[in-house]
This record gives structure tokens, sequence and C-alpha cells, in this order.
């Protein structure tokens, strides 16, 4: 079998923020509690609030860690037939799409995902069970492999 192709190292990077941005609202409001708790001496909630954001940074670090990790482990292969798609570290999923049962492709990013000049493909076949998703693609890749997995699929189609 031939090598899976990796999403862009850029996605690692995406991930990361979006999570960080998440665990900092948490660790903020957390530690405006325990200010909170500090200035008007409510002795429990300064305690409660400084002990979950550390806990929450905690949390931040193993998830960054784990993020890395499931990143590197995502990747696609063009077959002749078919997209497969895989992703996973303990609990490795592979998803094949055959290009005959595609209804649409398309090929999306949100505002971290275009910073950083990527984008996520979704195929949609008639099927819900073999939908799938690659995110973290550069944008011109994304593009190629739309146009390449959309004309096949027609072909298939047009075979039928």
């Amino acid at each position: 079998m031939r090598q899976l192709n990796p999403v862009s190292p850029k996605f690692i990077g995406v991930q990361l923020i979006g999570s960080a941005i998440v665990w900092a609202i948490f660790v903020v409001i957390l530690l405006v509690a325990a200010v909170c708790g500090l200035i008007f001496d409510i002795t429990w909630l300064m305690v409660l609030g400084f002990a979950l954001a550390a806990g929450c940074i905690i949390l931040a670090v193993i998830e960054a860690i784990i993020v890395v990790r499931q990143v590197k482990a995502l990747g696609y292969l063009e077959r002749e037939h078919d997209l497969l798609v895989q992703r996973g570290i303990m609990f490795r999923s592979t998803t094949v799409v055959p290009y005959g049962r595609l209804q649409y492709v398309e090929v999306s990013a949100g505002p971290l995902l275009r910073m950083a000049g990527l984008a996520t493909i979704t195929l949609h076949t008639a099927s819900a069970a073999t939908d799938a998703s690659l995110p973290g693609l550069p944008r011109p890749e994304a593009e190629a492999l739309r146009d390449s997995i959309a004309s096949r699929g027609g072909a298939r189609l047009a075979g039928l």
C-alpha cells in the first residue's frame, strides 16, 4: 500500500491556537472567581478558583500533546476507485469514500484556517456513513483534490 498524504504541519498550530483560546477563557473566569474570593474573604471560592484554574492549565497541556499526535496521524490517499481517509492514534478510523457515491465535495475554512492558508475538504455521499472530512490541507491542495475527486466522481456516475 502506498504512503498516506499527510495534512499540513501548520494545522497543529491552528488546532493549538483554537484550543488555547478556549482554555484561556476558562482560566480567566476561574481566576476572576478566585480573586473575588480573595477580595471578599470567601476562602472556599478562592481555593476552588485557583485549584480549578491550575487543573485547566494541566488539562490544556495534555490536550496540546494529544493534538500534536492526532494531527500527525491524519492523512489521505487517492486511489483509483475511492479516497481513503485515516485518522486516530489509539482508536484508528479509516473511511473509504467511493468516487461513484459522491454527491458533492466542499472546501471550507474558518478564520484560523484561513489565516494559516489551510482549508477543510468535506465529501458528501449518498450514505451518511461514508461521508468524510479532511481538515488541515493547504488551500491550493484542497481545491486541487476537490477538482480531482469531483471529476472522478462525475466519470464514475457517467459510467453507470
